[in-house]
């Protein structure tokens, strides 16, 4: 008997196919022409965890093992063949190997060292695409199997715990995480690295140093985030903030020939990062997280050479001289002939007595993986009207058992994108409460309830140990020290929303550019400007259009 419906065929390599292909003969001969070919013996080490110079092979003949580096039997993670390469995303950032490589057997490599991988990539269109999407495809694996160079332990609350699983998720790094409260066997890995329970959370990085609650700094030094870096160069354009416009602002200026550095306070996305799906940009009808979106960005970025100096903030912006000078927190001292700020916002905190208590113990401002989490088959508030609170609110009601919207107005229709008002009005697990606001919070160690007042006036207590809190936005431009005009609100003020007033001292005969600030060759992008319309794609645009007019700053 036949299947009268046998479904969908599919065609074309499989996924496991594509983050491990075996290239053809011109392919690899393309590659050969950029490095050297060499006999390796069995058993020969070719780099190893930890390593922060790591060549990029293809195998001709013989095999390369990949293996994990902290068991003395050295399992197999994946095994190379000939025609296969080796390497993930931290070959094109130049960020210390999380594996070892041998030789399985005798043979010959093609190596290629990093600066002609990324000569290839940029160049040659066809390698490019083979090689983008298996580094991509193998850093997505090795972060789902948790194939890192790092272990976190930690206990689920503890608000240090979830800023450090934020901060490597977000910065798309693979590690191992242990909760004190459910793994029973934990005190064997305390004794060998002498912790104590007082030191949680602990990151054990590259299996020999313990950082006991390091902050997200010492983390980055210690996985070598930005060892590859020269932060004394003086370069063409910096970036101050790695969000959708930052990001975009590094994509075209790299990819135009600029030399482009960004600094990060945190890890890439920005705001947008928090949003757990967003579903009215441009190019992707069935939504991109925030964390994925920026994850690809910070990849192009990347591949067209842009350079990225994760947790380091800028401290102040040293504006009397040029080139410019961004001072960051560690002392160090950043040079640039064009600036970009794209510092972003951050979200308002309630003004209730008490609440900075539980900032990570019951009280967020993003909405991602790593929070639903913690609230699972729980009821959880999400205050504010906007389209990040509607994302946060049909995300979280996927998991949790109820999610209430607080908002103070009368509705949702002159603050938030219609789908997503239907989606919160069909949805059985979503309530809408309006004129409504927390005014008080209680716990000891994690938030254990709220009280809501509501338009009548009545305040009730709610048994609520989550609330994610998403409302308006503060600018982060304190660091720029009466350099650049402000609005009343601290937004900065650019192109024609600029007064006589404030270009007093504006030193050329033309005027400033469309996202030019008051002082020349310095821009603002995004959510830090003046007037910005808060949308990724808006966002983006103007990352993009700023780089043109760095250009003919960089030509004045």
């Amino acid at each position: 008997m036949t299947d009268a419906s046998p479904g969908i065929k599919t065609t074309g390599p499989t996924r496991a196919e594509q983050a491990f292909p075996t290239l053809t003969e011109r392919q690899i001969e393309r590659l050969a022409s950029h490095g050297r070919t060499r006999d390796v013996e069995a058993g020969e080490l070719l780099f190893d965890a930890g390593d922060e110079i790591v060549p990029f092979f293809v195998v001709t003949s013989g095999e390369i093992v990949i293996v994990r580096p902290d068991d003395p039997n050295e399992p197999v993670v994946v095994r190379i063949e000939p025609g296969q390469f080796t390497g993930e995303i931290n070959i094109l950032s130049g960020r210390r190997a999380l594996n070892r490589g041998r030789a399985g057997q005798a043979g010959t490599v093609i190596e290629l060292d990093r600066e002609s991988l990324l000569s290839v990539v940029r160049t040659d269109g066809e390698l490019s695409e083979i090689l983008m999407r298996a580094f991509i495809l193998r850093r997505v694996e090795l972060i789902a199997q948790g194939l890192g160079d790092v272990v976190l332990v930690g206990s689920t609350h503890s608000r240090d715990t979830l800023r450090l699983k934020e901060f490597l998720t977000r910065n798309g790094h693979p590690y191992a995480y242990v909760d004190l409260d459910r793994d029973a066997d934990m005190q064997t890995l305390l004794d060998r690295f002498h912790i104590d329970i007082a030191d949680i959370p602990v990151v054990i990085c590259r299996g020999q140093v313990v950082l006991r609650n390091p902050t997200n700094e010492e983390v980055a030094d210690c996985l070598g985030f930005n060892a590859a870096i020269d932060a004394l160069h003086v370069r063409d354009l910096v970036i101050v903030g790695a969000g959708p416009a930052g990001l975009a602002a590094a994509v075209y200026g790299a990819s135009e020939g600029l030399d482009v550095l960004v600094l990060e306070t945190n890890s890439p996305g920005g705001q947008a990062a928090s949003s757990s799906k967003i579903e009215n940009y441009l190019g992707f009808p069935t939504g991109i997280s925030g964390q994925e979106l920026a994850g690809r960005a910070y990849t192009q970025a990347e591949k067209f050479g842009a350079q990225v100096m994760i947790a380091r903030s800028a401290k102040r912006l040293l504006c009397d001289r040029k080139p410019f000078v961004i001072e960051i927190e560690n002392g160090q001292k950043v040079p640039a002939r064009a600036v970009v700020i794209a510092s972003g916002a951050q979200y308002r905190k309630l003004a209730v007595a008490g609440i900075e208590r539980f900032e990570g113990a019951g009280v967020y401002h993003g909405a991602t993986f790593v929070e639903s989490q913690l609230c699972r088959d729980e009821e959880v508030i999400v205050v504010g009207g906007a389209n990040s609170a509607g994302q946060a609110a049909v995300f979280l009601a996927e998991s949790a058992r109820r999610v209430i919207v607080l908002v103070r107005s009368d509705g949702l229709a002159e603050t938030m994108s219609r789908y997503l008002i239907r989606r919160i009005e069909e949805h059985p697990a979503i309530f809408l409460q309006t004129r409504s606001e927390i005014t008080g919070v209680e716990g000891s160690d994690h938030l254990e309830s709220v009280n809501v007042r509501d338009g009548d006036g009545t305040t009730t207590t709610l048994p609520i140990q989550h609330v994610f809190v998403m409302t308006g936005a503060v600018p982060t431009t304190t660091w720029l020290e009466g350099c650049v005009a402000l609005d009343d609100d601290g937004f900065i003020k650019t192109g024609p929303d600029l007064t006589p007033e404030e270009l007093a001292e504006w030193p050329l005969t033309r005027p400033p550019h469309l996202l030019e600030t008051s002082l020349p060759g310095v821009f603002a992008v995004g959510d830090v400007r003046s007037g910005n319309i808060k949308r990724v794609a808006s966002a983006v645009g103007e990352g993009s259009i700023a780089v043109s007019f760095v250009h003919r700053v960089l030509q004045e």
